[in-house]
Order: structure tokens, then C-alpha cells, then sequence
């Protein structure tokens, strides 16, 4: 196994360490956001974080991470029996070439050079993780260890619901290694030392992020760049459309409640469709 290690994890049960260590690098929940894959933080709200223009989210005390932490052990211990395998805490490490890339690893495999990623999923989740779909965000995760560590391949096991266990295998790819890489150091170097800011997009955490940063606004007047005529001219074009979207919704919703007539349901194939007007 590649890597240097940065924190054990012992050291990382205090929690001002394990929080200092992330902010000195790029971790592997954070590549997702990086590369476009996350619905919940994009590149330009991870940069704010980064750079310390905005305070990151202490979810620690949410009940969702709070089990999962819990269930973690459990599920490891379900891997081992399930597979037949031996598995190992191994702390946090950092790439031998650019320890600002750092990996925090749930488990190493015994006896492989592979590791092991741990998560909890509720039901609405289970249709990732059908057959040999997974979530983007963990695949992604998952190959930045191996560009860290020089893994051969990944495993990664989700408990479901509370009581659906499910693992898989992830092989590596040269590609993907090498993209997800390639994508973190430039975010290091271009956007956080060199002081570039991604760019801004429609991600609900820059959304959040930039509410976060200008919460109060003052009762000023400014002017704006000449871009903001693009943009405006862009939002009335959006804007215009979105109307016409709604209209033609509204006409297909109208057609087929026309085809229910004083039915609650229709079915077509596997589709059902429902309406609540008829008692």
C-alpha cells in the first residue's frame, strides 16, 4: 500500500486534528463535489470552504451520521463474514508525490492491495444500489483511494434500510484514476493555493454557500459588470421557457385526467397514473 500516514486513528478521534487534516488537503468525499457528481456541494462552495470564506457544515450530530458512524463496525464485521475476509483500521494517509491529496480510509483488506468503503443507505437510496449500479459520488471516492494508494482494486459495502447488506467490487480503471487525480491537484494548486474561484453554478451548495456568505445585504446601489447583461438576457430566456414547459405540463396532465374521467388510476404498462379530483 502506497501512501504517507498523516493521522491515525487514534489521533483522529480528536476531532480539532481530524478537522485541521482536512482542511490542509483534498479528501475523498470532497472529489465528487470537484468533478460535478454531488447534489449537495459543488466546486465553488468546497473552494469557499477551502480558502475559509465560509464556515463547511458540522454534520456530526445529525442522526444520519451519527449511525453511520455507529453502524460502521457492524458492517465491516458483515463484510469479514460474508466474504470470508480479514480487514484493518488504517488512519488517514497522504499521496507520496502530493500530500495535499489524502485519503481517509474505513478499512484495508488483509492480505490484498485493496481497501474498503463502508456506507449506511435509506430505502429511497436502494435503486443505486440495485445489481451492479452504485452511487457516482462513492465510485468516484473509491477510485481516488486507488489513485492514492495503488490499490488493484476497491471494495465498497452499504447497509440499506437498516437491514439490507450489499458489497461490491470496483476494479480499477487507468482512466479514472488518472481523471479524478488530475481533477484534485488542479482544484489544490489552480482554485485554493492559486486563488482561482470555480465556477458558479446552480448546485444547491453554491446556492447554500453564497446565501451563507452575503445573508444581510445592505441597502446600496452598485453597478454591474457589462457580463450581467448576458445573463440577465439569459434569465428572461429561461424564464420564458420554463412558462412554456409549465403550460404543456399542465396540457398533458389535463389530457389524461381527461382519459381518467371519474377513475382515481390508470395503468399503462408498468406506469400508474393517479389524480385526486374524482371522490
Amino acid at each position: 500500500m502506497k501512501g504517507k500516514l498523516i493521522l491515525t486513528v487514534e489521533a483522529a478521534q480528536d476531532k480539532e486534528k481530524w478537522l485541521a487534516v482536512r482542511n490542509e488537503g483534498v479528501g475523498g468525499s470532497d472529489v465528487a463535489a470537484i468533478m460535478g457528481y454531488s447534489n449537495y456541494k459543488s466546486a465553488y462552495s468546497l473552494w469557499c470552504e477551502k480558502t475559509g470564506q465560509v464556515e463547511a457544515e458540522d454534520i456530526s450530530e445529525k442522526e444520519f451520521v451519527i449511525w453511520g458512524n455507529k453502524n460502521e463496525p457492524n458492517i465491516a464485521d458483515r463484510f469479514e463474514e460474508v466474504t470470508g475476509k480479514k480487514v484493518r483500521k488504517c488512519g488517514t494517509l497522504a499521496d507520496e508525490e502530493y500530500p495535499f491529496l489524502h485519503a481517509n480510509i474505513d478499512r484495508w483488506v488483509v492480505g490484498e492491495n485493496a481497501g474498503l468503503e463502508i456506507k449506511t443507505a435509506g430505502l429511497t437510496k436502494a435503486k443505486q444500489w440495485k445489481d451492479d449500479e452504485l452511487p457516482s459520488d462513492y465510485y468516484i471516492q473509491c477510485v481516488y483511494y486507488m489513485a492514492i494508494t495503488g490499490a488493484d482494486y476497491w471494495y465498497i459495502a452499504v447497509l440499506i434500510g437498516g437491514n439490507d447488506f450489499k458489497w461490491k467490487r470496483i476494479e480499477r480503471n487507468e482512466d479514472d484514476v488518472k481523471a479524478v487525480r488530475e481533477a484534485a491537484i488542479n482544484f489544490w494548486q489552480n482554485n485554493v493555493l492559486g486563488g482561482v474561484a470555480p465556477e458558479v453554478d446552480g448546485n444547491e451548495g453554491t446556492t447554500k454557500t453564497i446565501k451563507q456568505m452575503y445573508e444581510q445585504a445592505n441597502d446600496i446601489e452598485v453597478a454591474l459588470p457589462s457580463t450581467a447583461a448576458q445573463l440577465i438576457a439569459r434569465w428572461d430566456e429561461l424564464k420564458a421557457t420554463e412558462k412554456l414547459v409549465e403550460l404543456q405540463l399542465e396540457e398533458v396532465k389535463n389530457q389524461l385526467c381527461v382519459m381518467l374521467g371519474d377513475a382515481k388510476k390508470g395503468t399503462i404498462g408498468n406506469r400508474v397514473v393517479t389524480w385526486g379530483n374524482a371522490k
